[in-house]
């Protein structure tokens, strides 16, 4: 499944392709309360269809109403980008269903070959991050390199906006709890990958949208490289694949990176990989184990739930309380002596 970056640019190009008008909608600024954030991309063609959002569906259907009544002239005046601005008065934000009075500013941007959008979306399925400055006046459009988290920006002659790879994750071992974890990071826009190299494991395995692979995990980890839009999460219970792919996973850009097992494997499994593989304490500290947020979870979807929110809360920069997290957890909710029956089937 693709991001939803990926999806609209690919759209917009389609439609262009096909000799429809297209606009590019980004969301420039928000005050107050937005359904979406600035960045945010939408496309909208000549027969007034869309791909993408930019609120919670009033503006869009505003933008749609305009265009099937005038044409895309009826949104852009002119064949350069305009700069539109919904929510400004207090009826407003009602009818366009901002909530607490919040407005949002909007760059509408009639595409053309000045825009560049083959090239951005090369980028992206490159995983290049890329700063894409669009000249209001003229709708030339100039592309660098640049962060894939920068914050656009919008003044008298320019829209600034960052557009990058899109979040992917990797999944050591193919069992039931990856199916479960995959099946969700696809719903949600990541690229996945799981690798499992045991011919007795996965023979059957399959997922539309995964890519299975039959590495061993070091080699996987050190061919991809994960860069600071990749997580990593081992499950096979197995020290000698989950180390393997931790190791190199610890010593790269990757914004998470997380193991199942209980607090004795895992204090365990820090103490082989300090002594044996000489790896460092940051280093030990950036492992999230046991991987996921305490939700006092049972089956491998409940795992898996626990697991992928704990992804997402890291790739959105937030970062969990040490009694949200599933070590501080269990610890405040076991039965004393119970520990290893808790753990045996790896609840969180």
């Amino acid at each position: 499944m693709e991001d939803l970056d990926t999806l609209v640019l690919r759209t917009a190009l389609s439609w262009q392709a096909a000799g429809l008008s297209v606009v590019l909608v980004t969301v420039a600024r928000t005050w107050g309360s937005s359904p979406r954030p600035p960045g945010s991309l939408m496309a909208i063609n000549g027969r007034g269809e869309t791909v993408g959002s930019v609120s919670g569906g009033c503006i869009e259907d505003d933008l749609i109403h305009c265009i099937r009544e005038g044409g895309v002239r009826a949104v852009c005046a002119t064949p350069t980008p305009a700069v539109l601005r919904y929510g400004i008065s207090a009826d407003e934000a009602h009818r366009f269903g901002l909530p607490c009075g919040g407005s949002v500013e909007l760059v509408l941007e009639p595409v053309s070959g000045h825009s560049r959008l083959d090239e951005l979306l090369l980028a992206c399925q490159q995983r290049r991050s890329t700063e894409r400055l669009l000249d209001l006046r003229t709708g030339r459009v100039a592309l660098h390199e640049g962060r894939r988290d920068g914050v656009p920006r919008l003044d008298d002659r320019h829209l600034t906006t960052y557009l990058g790879p899109k979040a992917r994750l990797i999944v050591i071992g193919a069992g039931d709890l990856s199916r479960y974890l995959c099946q969700m990071a696809l719903s949600l826009g990541f690229e996945v990958i799981v690798c499992d190299p045991r011919e007795e494991h996965g023979v059957s395995w399959s997922l539309d949208g995964v890519v299975l692979s039959r590495e061993m995990p070091d080699d996987l980890i050190m061919r991809l490289q994960p860069d600071a839009r990749t997580a990593v999460v081992a499950l096979t219970h197995d020290p000698k694949l989950d180390d393997l792919a931790l190791i190199d996973a610890l010593q790269s850009d990757a914004f998470y990176v997380g193991a199942i097992g209980s607090r004795r494997n895992t204090a365990q499994r820090r103490e082989r990989l300090r002594e044996h593989f000489d790896l460092s304490e940051p280093a030990l500290q950036a492992l999230h184990g046991p991987a996921g947020l305490y939700i006092g979870s049972k089956t491998p979807a409940e795992i898996a739930l626990s697991i992928m929110a704990e992804v997402v809360a890291a790739k959105n920069g937030i970062q969990s309380s040490a009694s949200a997290q599933v070590a501080a957890g269990k610890s405040h909710h076991e039965v004393p002596g119970l520990e290893a029956v808790a753990t045996a089937g790896c609840a969180v």
